[in-house]
């Protein structure tokens, strides 16, 4: 073959294999550059080597089959001349062989390509079931045959004890026999055939289930011990058993002939009246199948009277127990029912009193910070704190209503009135509550304790330090002498000894309420003292050593009794 001139398809010694009853491509296809093919013909070689025309196709006068595959075989394209394969409609087991694909050019002559084909047929398989009966000697229980191209393998599915025999042929069919010892434990056991072939991607299964026959096996029911006279609607059942079912039942008592009122309806006896003495004896039923008759016995025995069985003495008792637990069951889901409930509604209660007390607490926090932020309350907090804003006051602050120092009363005496009073006026603040001091702030004016009327007071001068006297103030004149100046403070006047006694007292009691007040002084005593500071600077001046008044226009001088 010169160059540029091949066969595309088929390659040299290509085998194919198709499957019978289906159609089958032979493929051919010749390549020449520059050139045409002119003609294609396919042959199918003999055994003995001679050669069978199938199909030629001309490039003008179209194509022409021949012989036993006219009207089975078609070019797979219009054009032979550019693709040459052939189809095979419907294949068949004669259509086995090898093929010839014989192409011709002009002007370089003939060429060929061969393939083979090799057709397989689907099994075709079957299962032949075989009946058997019981104490039979070692005998086939079922057969399995199938038939392809190429042979298919035979297996068995079961658990039975027994033996398999393969056979085959060179037509490709293969038989399995399989054989035991049939016993009626194996009724209805699987055996299976399973068929296996290359056509096939899984094993084809034939069902089939061991038939083994056996004579009856009766049993008779419906006595349970406790058979009495006046017994009614009794009857004794006879279950026959066997393979194939037995098909009659005899009765019969001891013996002989059935009692008066007595009689068959298929396998049941029937008592049609109540149950006497006389019905006492021994009962017979005869089953039968094709294999033979087969006889079941009962003695039956009627009482005077009806027994308690030990069986219904027990589910009495099982009754009992289990409507006591049941009983039990109840009565514990209302006790723990109603103890959940008790539980839930005092939590209830409580979740209810602690919001409420959360509430109050809330509430009274709230009045302490407005009454915080009150500067009337500050006023009246800083005259009850004691310092060192200013010796005028004697230590407790506070301004008057022009913006001068408050004088004080220092005694003992007056100091427990005022203590009095301060009982009293908290006492009546916590009985109003709190919502009733912040409604009240706002309308309060500055509350001053038992001060000394707000004007300057005569001081003594004794080494540039102002002292009060007995209630009076001495203050310096330009002319160096004193004037004396009655202070009506609205309280007795004390005897020396008497200031004497309260001072003394006045230490002892005084450090005891200061650490009382004392945090609260505290955080006050710098604000205090920069009030009082401001206070001094702004009303008061220092000339030679001596605190004098600023000059006011609104100021008012109080005069010694008698001037």
């Amino acid at each position: 073959m010169w160059a540029g001139q091949e066969f595309v398809e088929p390659s040299d010694g290509e085998t194919l294999r198709s499957l019978a009853e289906g159609p089958t491509r032979l493929p051919c296809q010749f390549r020449m550059e520059g050139h045409h093919v002119v003609q294609v013909t396919w042959y199918k070689e003999g055994l003995d080597g001679s050669k069978e025309q199938i199909i030629t196709g001309h490039h003008t006068e179209g194509h022409t089959e021949f012989g036993r595959f006219s009207g089975r075989v078609y070019f797979e394209k219009s054009d032979p001349t550019l693709n040459s394969a052939l189809v095979i409609r419907t294949t068949e087991l004669s259509d086995e062989g090898k093929y010839i694909c014989h192409v011709s050019t002009f002007p370089f002559g003939n060429f060929e390509a061969e393939l083979s084909l090799t057709v397989w047929t689907t099994p075709i398989s079957s299962l032949e079931p075989v009946v058997l009966v019981e104490r039979q000697q070692f005998h086939v229980a079922a057969t399995c045959r199938s038939v392809a191209r190429p042979s298919p393998r035979l297996s068995w599915d079961t658990d039975l004890p027994g033996q398999a025999q393969n056979r085959s042929s060179e037509a490709g069919a293969v038989s399995s026999h399989f054989s035991l010892h049939p016993l009626r434990s194996m009724n209805g056991k699987k055996l299976d055939c399973l068929v296996w072939h290359p056509t096939q991607d899984h094993p084809r299964r034939l069902s089939n289930r061991l038939v083994v026959h056996y004579p009856p096996d009766p049993t008779i029911s419906g006595y349970d011990g406790n058979w009495h006279v006046g017994l009614e609607q009794a009857s004794l059942q006879c279950n026959g058993g066997g393979n194939p079912k037995a098909e009659t039942f005899t009765w019969t008592r001891n013996d002989g002939p059935l009692p008066e009122g007595v009689f068959v309806q298929n396998e049941t006896l029937v008592f049609n009246r109540p149950l006497s003495f006389s019905d006492s004896g021994l009962y017979q039923c005869m089953a039968k199948n094709y294999l033979g008759p087969v006889k079941a016995e009962i003695e039956i025995s009627v009482a005077e009277t009806k027994k308690t069985s030990f069986d219904s003495l027990l589910m009495i008792i099982v009754g009992v127990i289990v409507g006591l637990l049941l009983l039990l069951l109840v009565i514990s889901v209302v006790l723990v029912n109603h103890y959940h409930k008790r539980k839930n509604k005092k939590l209830e209660m409580e979740l209810i009193e602690k919001k409420e007390q959360i509430s109050t607490l809330s509430r009274q926090a709230s009045f302490r910070r407005m009454n915080s932020v009150s500067t009337d309350h500050h006023i009246q907090e800083q005259g009850r704190c004691r310092d060192s804003r200013s010796t005028l006051s004697g230590g407790r602050g506070g301004l008057d209503t022009l913006g001068r120092p408050v004088l004080y009363n220092t005694s003992r005496r007056s100091e427990r009135i005022r203590g009095r009073e301060l009982e009293r006026d908290g006492d009546r603040e916590d009985g109003m509550g709190r919502m009733d001091s912040v409604s009240l702030d706002s309308h309060l004016q500055p509350i001053f304790h038992p001060p000394l009327h707000p004007s300057l007071p005569p001081y003594e001068r004794t080494a540039d330090v102002l002292r009060p006297v007995n209630g009076k103030a001495i203050i310096p004149t330009n002319d160096r002498t004193q004037q004396h100046l009655s202070l009506d403070t609205g309280y007795p006047v004390l005897t020396d000894e008497e200031e004497e006694q309260d001072r003394f007292e006045d230490g002892r009691g005084r450090r005891s309420r200061t650490e009382i007040q004392g945090e609260a002084c505290d955080q006050d005593s710098k604000i205090n003292s920069f009030q009082m500071s401001k206070a001094l600077t702004n009303n008061f001046q220092y000339s030679n050593g001596i605190l004098q008044p600023k000059a006011n226009p609104n100021a008012i001088l109080i005069h010694p009794k008698g001037q």
